[in-house]
């Protein structure tokens, strides 16, 4: 059996490596092929005393029709970048280190020849992204970094170029490529956790693990209204419930972000798995569009295979699509899930997530708006860990007057923050005392 098993991770590691030496052929050429006639090649990396300060990018612009469109970041100084293609939707990704973005109101809301639109922001401390929407299958033929000359600053250039859709699909990143998803995720599988992930893990601490995961970030703002944006509401509600939960001492808490930072679904996912978390808390805050009516207060949302009804299907879906809003959506789950003991787990999990639903409703209609139907479920990506308890909390809803004004409140932000505090301590002693009776 050990013979087999390490025969296993050898043949792992082997489809691991040739995976990865696929991507760095396919992908060399679409990051920078080079400059074209008078352009400089990509600067090298910045020293650190250049890199003490963030570079700014002033104006963005496109160019071309729909066979050739070319996109160009007016810079303060050069920087590096990469670039690739993803499918279904089609999209081009552009990789850059954390820049200052002051470009005019709307710019990328409008789009040219091959792009659609285009957006553009934070996505990890250090690390900035810009993420085109395309009309349809395109390469990029051409990028490069241009020196300041003839008066004009440091540019970024990216050529697009049509393609068929065959010709896409060759072009794509092996991780990006479905035929290619059930060798590399065993190989994965193989080779165990990242070494970075495993040496996360705190000491032990015998005191429940809570995260609490702030919705959206960075590239992705999330609803808006009212000139406020959801991922900035969502992430003051999540610091001060965070800061109430660790007051007590009674648990320990981590987030998933402390600030305006993208963190892809499964990557939230996997902090509460990595962690070994007892309780993940994911805040969000709804929108109707106009033409669907008004609606208020929270709801409290637990993992399904079907909604609970239409609006909690709607919001699954739009939820579930923010990793396409970031530009990479990469899914990491085998492709087979029929291992029974993984059922019993998620069985049990949802036991715990509806019970603490059911708590935290008890809790915050006697302080808070509620929805005339509190209680829904439905298949919300970031709440399937198999073993840990989740729940997703809209506070309320931006588009409703009334409730964006609760949501910048800092008196009702108090007074929920305390509601839940207390549904989580309900929880915990309940779950102790049937663990304690069970023993």
């Amino acid at each position: 059996m050990a013979s087999r098993a390490n025969y296993r991770v050898l043949l792992a590691r082997g489809l691991l490596c040739a995976a990865a030496l696929l991507c760095v052929q396919i992908i060399t050429p679409s990051v920078a092929q080079g400059p074209s006639p008078g352009a400089a090649a990509p600067n090298p990396a910045p020293s650190p005393l250049a890199a003490s300060n963030i570079p700014i990018a002033s104006d963005a612009r496109l160019a071309g029709d729909s066979k050739q469109t070319r996109f160009v970041l007016d810079l303060d100084r050069p920087i590096q970048f990469r670039a690739f293609a993803l499918a279904d939707p089609y999209r081009v990704v552009v990789d850059i280190p954390q820049i200052s973005f002051k470009l005019a109101a709307g710019t990328g809301s409008a789009g040219r020849g091959l792009v659609k639109a285009f957006r553009y922001g934070l996505v990890m401390p250090g690390g900035s992204r810009i993420v085109f929407d395309l009309t349809g299958p395109a390469k990029v033929a051409k990028s490069y970094v241009l020196e300041a000359a003839n008066g004009q600053p440091p540019r970024l250039v990216l050529e697009l170029e049509e393609v068929d859709r065959t010709a896409f699909v060759q072009l794509l990143a092996p991780e990006n490529r479905p035929e290619l998803r059930p060798a590399i995720a065993t190989a994965n599988a193989a080779v165990g956790p990242d070494d970075a992930l495993a040496a996360a893990k705190p000491a032990p601490d015998p005191r429940p693990l809570i995260v609490i995961d702030p919705g959206h970030g960075g590239i992705d703002n999330g609803t808006q209204a009212g000139g406020e944006m959801e991922k900035n509401l969502v992430l003051g509600f999540g610091l001060a419930l965070r800061d109430r939960i660790e007051k007590s001492g009674k648990y320990r808490v981590v987030m998933t972000r402390t600030d305006d930072t993208f963190v892809p679904l499964n990557d939230r996912v996997k902090v509460a798995r990595t962690q070994s978390a007892a309780l993940f808390v994911s805040i969000h805050a709804d929108a109707l569009p106009r033409r669907e009516g008004d609606a208020h207060g929270a709801t409290i949302y637990t993992l399904s295979d079907k909604a609970s009804d239409a609006e909690a299907e709607r919001l699954a879906e739009v939820e579930n699509k923010s990793d396409a809003i970031g530009g990479v959506n990469l899914t990491d789950e085998p492709t087979e899930v029929a291992d029974i003991l993984i059922d019993l787990a998620q069985r049990e999990t949802r036991t715990f997530s509806n019970r603490f639903a059911r708590l935290l409703m008890g809790e915050m209609k006697t302080t808070v708006r509620m929805h005339k139907h509190p209680l829904k479920s439905a298949g919300f990506r970031v709440l399937k860990a198999p073993d840990v308890p989740s729940v997703l909390i809209e506070l309320g809803y931006v588009s409703n007057k009334g409730d964006l004004e609760l949501l910048m409140s800092e008196n009702w932000r108090n007074k929920t923050v305390g509601s839940m505090a207390q549904a989580i301590d309900a929880f915990f002693a309940k779950r102790l005392a049937t663990a304690g009776a069970g023993k």
